[in-house]
């Protein structure tokens, strides 16, 4: 007989591990370091996310989750344009402002940004940056998913990435 069909639990009584489990487990979970950006009638925000990630090619469409408690919130949930900006070591200090409480506007005067095509700021220098439209968005707990339409790709050749890892950067080389 089938191990999976002598299985006696149903998945209605299965419970999820705690939040502390949930939090050392994605504290080893790499992911790129990402500044993502909107500009539009929500005016304009950015976050450090590495809440990212490819969904299909076709199609090419990325997500991003936005903790909908955040101070750049707002204007995710109302903008409709999109930058994901993968950085490297060249914007470490960067990333960790707009990781932080610093006002918006201090936190853009800090680089040069170029609108995409889609309206939402490009950083100039990133490892690439991914100019998108939001197609649709989900709430799911405390985040709202935007699934975002790649629209255009501004890349910098032969730059380093970072990656975050048990609560660090770490450089990626080319």
């Amino acid at each position: 007989m089938d191990d999976a069909m002598t299985l006696n639990t149903s998945m209605d009584d299965l419970t999820h591990v705690s939040l502390d489990e949930f939090r050392e487990g994605m504290a080893v979970l790499a992911g790129a370091v990402n500044i993502v950006t909107t500009d539009g009638p929500g005016g304009r925000a950015g976050l450090t996310a590495s809440a990212v990630c490819s969904v299909t090619a076709e199609p090419p469409t990325l997500l991003v989750c936005v903790n909908r408690g955040s101070s750049a919130a707002p204007a995710f949930l109302t903008n409709d344009a999109v930058a994901v900006n993968t950085v490297g070591p060249a914007h470490r200090d960067l990333a960790m402002l707009f990781g932080g409480k610093t006002p918006m506007d201090e936190r853009f005067a800090q680089a040069d940004w170029v609108p995409g095509s889609a309206g939402a700021p490009m950083l100039t220098g990133a490892v690439v940056s991914f100019d998108c439209k939001v197609t649709s968005r989900a709430a799911v707990g405390s985040h709202e998913v935007l699934f975002c339409e790649i629209v255009g790709i501004a890349r910098t050749p032969d730059t380093p990435a970072l990656a975050y890892f048990a609560r660090k950067f770490h450089e990626l080389g080319v």
